[in-house]
Formats: structure tokens, C-alpha cells, sequence
């Protein structure tokens, strides 16, 4: 092991294989890269559980600035327009080389790809593949596209632990392999693709095991973080035993399925956008009609009926397991979590402010979301930044293996101790003495060795900039502060910052002091 581990040094490692790692590492080819993984490719990414597809301007109706317009306004003023408007102008190249890795886009009778409407959209623009199993099918070709590329090489079984530094400049990887012994990889170049953070969360449509790896590596590398408060929940959720639960995709109210409450009731009637209102809209609302006690229904019968298993295989599949036919029956949904806004703070091209360190995808604040992602932005983003991050790190000078120092494997990160904390502190509607205790809870978790300190890491962030953002936006609501203030800024901070921060917050430094 230790003999290839020396003849892969040098070479950019990925870590993570959804779309944004798998994109960056076809997208430097035929220059050498590792992608490493816990499990097999695009196994245990949220891209591959993707159900409504890519946003696309590419409508004869559509255009750019369409998209881009939709977007700002979903982002709640807190977008970074000129970043927005790079990726959005992106969506057809990335499409055009989605297609040439092989994957194949749903197109109607005409040839031309069939474009369906999801939430805040005002224009026809989300590409499918596969009806609703579009992430399956898109990460199922790029695979496939990896296998067949010599310059990458995946290695399986492996889990990023730490970065490891030298002289503030990325020097290496520290991975756990599966049999739980220690590998370093020796890299000056390391992009963390690793996906979001619902696995915090008891009701998340994610992965139960990402719990933003990706942000406390970065964190502790001492990468700056930006928006980590902008947690979006899905409001669509199957309401079930299953864990994690299944989405229902915002698809179905874009074919005009109607949300209802016990009694039959269409509460969002009387809300601007109906039920294709943004998605921190629609989930306060189904979040109120539950909290009084009652429950929430997706109805498509009369919309789709017996068209629904066509139109959504993967959902009506979904809904057999819990005994429901959606063609003839209620659909019962809740929110979940379901993507996060924040993450390591980047630039337009993937940069974090540690020399070394890129990131893509979910793991990453471009400030294309804002305080609220548009539906189906997040394929798109994955995608657009796995292709930038690629370009900036080919225009490179090669880096060197990296001076590696030595450094103990840290155990394996274990979420049971900060989930309860976090789904009952920091959900959809939040206030200063649930984030206080949330806080108070989580720093000593976060400041230990313990196999809870990396999930805490990400979920204190959350609520330290939870607790300075003291304004309603977006995705982030406060019941003690349920107004927007007027000048609208996005916030970023070092692990160090937040720390400081959380040891000065009540009742931890009452606590402290007595």
C-alpha cells in the first residue's frame, strides 16, 4: 500500500465521487488525479438520490438573465450576482459535456431535451434523465466515463481524516482506510467534494452519513466559512419511518400536484406562488399546519392520476414501500433537510482561502445560492464547479508532493451525540434561547477528541452564525426576529472566530465563570 500511495504523490486528490468530484476529476483529464471515497463510486452521495434534474436556460423562451433573475430573487438578497450569473451562463457547456461523458438527457418526439418547471422558476428550464431518476442516471454514465479515463485513479475504502499543513499550504491527506489503518497521501492539491450536512439532522432526504466532513476538514485547515446558517429544508418529504426519508420532488407541484392539509384544506391558496412559492415558503407553511397538530398531503391525483408512475418511477416506488399509490391516494410529506447554502467559503473558481484547498459542490459557498437555492441549482453548481475548479488547478504550476508531518488518525466521527441537539435547536424555525443552547451544548463536544467533535465543528458553526444573522432570510427563520433587516450582507469567519465566539455566549460563559 505504502508503495502506490508514493507513485500517486504529487497528484490532485478528490475526495468525494458525486457530481462535483467525478466532473473535476474527468474534467482534468488526461492530467492525473485521485479520487478517494469511503464507499464505491457515487455510492452514498446525495447527486445520486437527485430527482429533479439540472437548470438549464436553454428554452427558446429562456434565456441567461431569466435564470439569473430567478435565482437572485430566491436567494433573498444575499446572492453574489457575478457569481451567479459565471455559473448560470455555464448551464449549456456543462450540459454539453454531461452529454459527452455519456449521459443521455429525456428529450421529447422533436429530439430537442423535454424541460419540466419546478418551484420560483418562472420558465420550463429543468433537463431530466430517466423521468425522476435524473441524479442516478447522470452519476451512473460519469462513472462509468471514470472507468473507462487512465489518468484517474479511485481509490475505495478510503476516509479523509485531516489535511495536513505545511507552512499554510496543503502538504497532504491523512486517510483512514477500511481496514482502519492510517494512509497519508502526499498532495499539494486536494479538492473536497463531500457533499452537505442532513446527516445532523434526524429528518433529512440526505445520506445519514454526511454530516459536512468536507467543512470540518476545511475548518480545521483553517479555511474561512461563509452563510453556514442557511440550512434549506425541503418541504416534501415523504412523512414515513424511513430514515433517511424519501423526497417527493418538487417536480410533482410543478405538474401541478396541490399540497393540503387533514381536512382537505389547500392552505398555500392564499400564499403568493401557490404551492411553486420558494421552497423556505412552502416549508414554514407546512411546518405551521403541523405544528398546530394537524398534517400535510401532496394531492396529484386529479392532476396526474395514473400518469404519475410514468412521469415519477422513482417516487412512485418510493411511496409502494410505505403503502401509498399516489395515482389514487393522499401523498404525506413533512420538511426535511434537504441542502445547505453554506459551507467553505470559494471563489469563482472553486478556491478557498487555504492555499492548496478547492471546493466543489454541496461543501462549498459560491454565493450563487444565497439565503435560498433555486430548485435545481445544485446539479447545475455541482457540475459548472467541478469544471472550473479542473481549469484553475490545470493553469497551475504542478505542485510538489508535499512535506508531510506526522500525525495521529483521529477516531471515526460518530453524529449520535450532536443529532438530538441539532434537530431540536437549529430547524426551521429558530430563536435565541434555542441557539444559545444549542451552542451551549455543542462546544464541548467540538473542543474534545471524542468521535463527536467533527459533527459538532459543523453544527456549532451553524448555530454561531445562526445566532448573529438576528433577521428572518430565506431559509433561516427566527421566531424573535421574524423580519428582514434592510442591508443584507453574507458573513464569513474562521473555526477560530467561532469558537471565541461560542465561549463568550450564555449560558456556556455563565457557565464558565461561576
Amino acid at each position: 500500500m505504502t508503495e502506490i500511495l508514493n507513485q500517486l504523490a504529487g497528484r490532485t486528490v478528490i475526495v468525494g465521487s458525486g457530481l462535483a468530484g467525478l466532473m473535476t476529476a474527468l474534467t482534468l483529464a488526461p492530467e492525473p488525479s485521485v479520487i478517494i471515497t469511503r464507499a464505491g463510486l457515487g455510492v452514498e452521495t446525495s447527486s445520486a438520490w437527485a430527482q429533479g434534474g439540472i437548470a438549464a436556460s436553454i428554452g427558446a423562451d429562456d434565456s441567461a438573465a431569466l435564470h439569473l433573475a430567478d435565482t437572485l430573487a430566491a436567494g433573498d438578497g444575499l446572492c453574489d450576482r457575478s457569481v451567479a450569473a459565471d455559473i448560470i451562463a455555464e448551464a449549456p457547456a456543462a450540459i454539453a459535456a454531461l452529454e459527452h461523458a455519456g449521459v443521455r438527457f429525456d428529450r421529447n418526439d422533436a429530439g430537442r431535451l423535454s424541460l419540466g418547471l419546478e418551484a420560483a422558476h418562472n420558465r420550463r428550464r429543468i433537463v431530466h434523465a430517466e423521468g425522476d431518476g435524473s441524479g442516478t442516471a447522470i452519476i451512473a454514465a460519469l462513472v462509468r466515463a471514470v472507468a473507462r479515463t487512465p489518468a484517474i485513479t479511485v481509490l475505495e475504502g478510503f476516509e479523509a481524516r485531516r489535511i495536513l499543513m505545511d507552512g499554510g499550504r496543503v502538504a497532504g491527506l491523512l486517510c483512514a482506510t477500511v481496514s482502519g489503518g492510517a494512509a497519508v497521501l502526499p498532495t499539494a492539491r486536494v479538492v473536497l467534494a463531500t457533499g452537505g450536512i442532513g446527516g445532523l439532522y434526524d429528518a433529512t432526504t440526505n445520506p445519514m452519513g454526511n454530516f459536512g466532513q468536507g467543512i470540518a476538514l476545511a475548518a480545521r485547515a483553517g479555511a474561512d466559512l461563509a452563510d453556514m446558517e442557511f440550512v434549506q429544508f425541503h418541504p416534501t418529504a415523504l412523512d414515513s419511518r424511513r430514515r433517511p426519508l424519501a423526497l417527493v420532488s418538487e417536480a410533482v407541484r410543478g405538474e401541478g400536484a396541490l399540497l393540503v392539509n387533514e381536512r382537505g384544506e389547500r392552505f398555500m391558496a392564499r400564499i403568493s406562488g401557490a404551492e411553486l412559492a420558494p421552497r423556505d415558503v412552502v416549508a414554514r407553511a407546512i411546518g405551521a399546519e403541523i405544528a398546530r397538530g394537524g398534517r400535510v398531503f401532496l394531492d396529484a391525483r386529479h392532476a396526474l392520476g395514473s400518469r404519475f408512475a410514468t412521469r415519477f418511477p422513482v417516487i412512485t416506488a418510493l411511496c409502494g414501500e410505505a403503502g401509498i399509490d399516489p395515482a389514487k391516494d393522499l401523498i404525506p410529506v413533512r420538511p426535511a433537510v434537504h441542502y445547505h447554502m453554506g459551507g467553505v467559503a470559494t471563489d469563482a473558481n472553486g478556491r478557498s482561502s487555504v492555499p492548496g484547498l478547492w471546493v466543489a459542490g454541496e461543501a462549498a459557498s459560491t454565493g450563487l445560492h444565497g439565503a435560498n437555492r433555486l430548485a435545481s441549482n445544485s446539479l447545475l453548481e455541482a457540475a459548472v464547479m467541478g469544471m472550473r475548479t479542473a481549469r484553475d488547478i490545470s493553469a497551475m504550476p504542478t505542485g510538489g508532493k508535499g512535506a508531510i508531518s506526522t500525525e495521529k488518525l483521529p477516531a471515526p466521527s460518530d453524529t449520535s451525540l450532536v443529532r438530538p441537539i441539532v434537530s431540536r435547536h437549529l430547524g426551521v424555525l429558530r430563536n435565541a434561547d434555542a441557539l444559545q443552547g444549542a451552542i451551549a451544548a455543542l462546544l464541548p463536544l467540538a473542543e474534545s477528541d471524542g468521535p463527536a467533535a467533527d459533527p459538532a465543528i459543523v453544527a456549532l458553526l451553524i448555530a454561531i452564525f445562526a445566532s448573529l444573522r438576528m433577521e428572518s432570510r430565506g431559509a433561516h427563520a427566527r421566531t424573535d426576529f421574524p423580519l428582514k433587516l434592510g442591508d443584507a450582507s453574507r458573513r464569513r469567519m474562521h473555526l477560530s472566530q467561532a469558537l471565541e465566539i461560542a465561549r463568550a455566549t450564555p449560558p456556556y460563559s455563565l457557565a464558565r465563570s461561576a
